[in-house]
């Protein structure tokens, strides 16, 4: 299994609830499709259990301190990476250069396609390659922190989103301490080659 996430933006408490998902699936790899922002932030993606790759997005300007970072972790970040994976070839691109992109998905060349930067998750086949887009993990534009697991032996790819789930009103005495609220984990879409934005 792959963990999948995309425009972390700065987002420690969002980061830190990706890593302890990705952990609890007992995940082999997780890939980033750019825009953690700044340096600080791989703290916390240290934790992570497994290998990390990850390439860069166009909000990521401290380059040499976020490499500088992530060298702690035994890896570098790149503006591509292509990755090997149990007999599949992913491609790990941001999304910034349109053209490119395009290039990627319709080359027939890769399996799978990981990309960012529209913050809006989305799954599809384009062909023989299956796109995926986690989303935001952040969740500043669309309101949802959201990653993606990957099967790289079935194909199938599912959307998940994390949060923080506000407990119902509960019938506690006045001066009782109010209940805590708990981290959540719901799954959006469930895809094998199906687009989760047109259903084709």
């Amino acid at each position: 299994m792959i963990g999948i996430v995309s425009d972390s933006h700065d987002n420690l408490p969002a980061i830190r609830q990706a890593v302890e998902f990705l952990n609890s699936e007992n995940v082999s790899m997780v890939l980033h499709a750019g825009d953690y922002v700044a340096p600080f932030t791989v703290r916390e993606f240290k934790n992570l259990k497994c290998p990390f790759h990850g390439v860069f997005g166009n909000n990521d300007g401290e380059k040499k301190g976020l490499n500088r970072a992530f060298s702690e972790m035994g890896t570098e970040i790149k503006e591509f990476e292509e990755i090997n994976q149990g007999g599949k070839k992913i491609a790990l691109y941001h999304g910034t250069i349109t053209e490119f992109l395009s290039a990627l998905i319709s080359g027939g060349e890769y399996d799978v396609v990981v990309r960012g930067h529209t913050h809006n998750p989305q799954i599809k086949k384009e062909g023989r390659t299956l796109v995926i887009n986690p989303g935001e993990l952040c969740g500043y534009l669309t309101g949802k922190r959201t990653l993606c697991l990957l099967d790289s032996d079935s194909m199938e790819a599912v959307i998940h989103e994390i949060g923080v789930k506000e407990e119902a009103p509960s019938e506690n005495k006045p001066g009782d301490a109010p209940a805590e609220p708990k981290a959540e984990t719901t799954k959006d879409d469930t895809v094998s080659g199906k687009d989760t934005q047109t259903g084709k």
